[in-house]
């Protein structure tokens, strides 16, 4: 490679290409945006590989969630997947991911925004119910009744008395859906404060993606303790047998999918499962909610503080 020196020698020169005079400087120079061109279409189509191969990789798995669906609906049943965690953990393009091949007519994706005033007075769980699934339907919540449990106790959008309610009244409530035919799924996406800090940036110098950002996401980081907090507490006291969290750890957003969406087909049996596929979560992405306050808890004592 000529260093600069080198190639102000040549300022002067000329060779003959093809009957016209080139100058050696404009060759040289010529190579190099040659050669950051090639480096970007190199780094382009790696990752257009490797957006194609996690493709590939997901579709076995999509093609048994419409068994599963189809199972669901045969038999009458009901489910709702809960999709919580933090702003930028991978919820919303896990279950784009998780429904991108299923029956449209079969199941709903409920993503609510603020409450009126009308529904401040009313029973806070009665605008959710509202949305739960009829027979033979799957119903996703991005965000759901545990706003009350994380976002709206760290930005002060409830009062403590109506945070201890909820906490009380929780568990009670989840037991009574599920002892009405229906299937609960309840996921935790987890992601590291400097992944989410990584991810915010690239939202907000991009354009397509900027729409993504709220007031709240602008705060996320500055209140990672509260949420923290906030985020033992909610598994502590809402974690149960009949109705357990389950954390996925979501750094890497193309494993954090495939795990999740073998944690939907581990949660029913249905006819013509594909026993070729490998339905064993990882462990390494796949927390239970038991395992993680464990965890948490043991941050604690080894660091004086929660961690995740």
């Amino acid at each position: 490679m000529q260093n600069v020196n080198e190639t102000t020698s040549y300022s002067n020169e000329f060779i003959w290409i093809d009957g016209q005079k080139v100058r050696i400087t404009d060759l040289i120079e010529e190579h190099k945006s040659f050669s950051e061109e090639n480096k970007e279409f190199n780094q382009q189509s790696s990752k257009a590989k490797r957006c194609y191969r996690e493709v590939q990789e997901l579709k076995p798995y999509q093609a048994e969630l419409i068994k599963l669906q189809k199972h669901i609906e045969n038999s009458n049943q009901k489910m709702i997947i809960l999709f919580e965690g933090r702003d930028a953990a991978g919820k919303g393009g896990t279950i784009r991911r998780v429904t991108r091949y299923m029956n449209e007519k079969h199941y709903r994706v409920v993503a609510l925004g603020k409450p009126t005033e009308e529904q401040r007075s009313q029973w806070y769980f009665q605008r959710y119910v509202g949305h739960f699934p009829h027979a033979g339907e799957i119903v996703l919540f991005d965000r759901s009744w545990y706003n009350r449990s994380m976002v709206e106790p760290v930005f002060g959008f409830c009062t403590p008395d109506e945070y201890t309610s909820f906490m009380q009244g929780v568990k009670g409530f989840e037991k009574d859906i599920a002892r009405y035919n229906t299937i609960i799924i309840k996921l935790y996406f987890s992601v590291t404060r400097e992944e989410q800090a990584k991810r915010f940036s690239k939202r907000m110098s991009d354009p397509l993606r900027q729409w993504k950002l709220s007031e709240v996401d602008l705060q996320a980081q500055d209140r990672w303790d509260d949420f923290t907090a906030a985020k033992y507490k909610m598994l502590k006291r809402s974690h149960s047998h009949e109705t357990p969290w389950t954390v996925i750890r979501s750094d890497n957003k193309h494993n954090a999918r495939i795990e999740t969406i073998k944690v939907i087909l581990n949660s029913i049996d249905y006819k013509g499962r594909d026993e070729t596929l490998n339905f064993t979560c990882d462990s390494e992405v796949v927390i239970s909610g038991s395992r993680e306050i464990e965890h948490m808890e043991a941050h604690r004592m080894e660091e004086g503080r929660f961690l995740w």
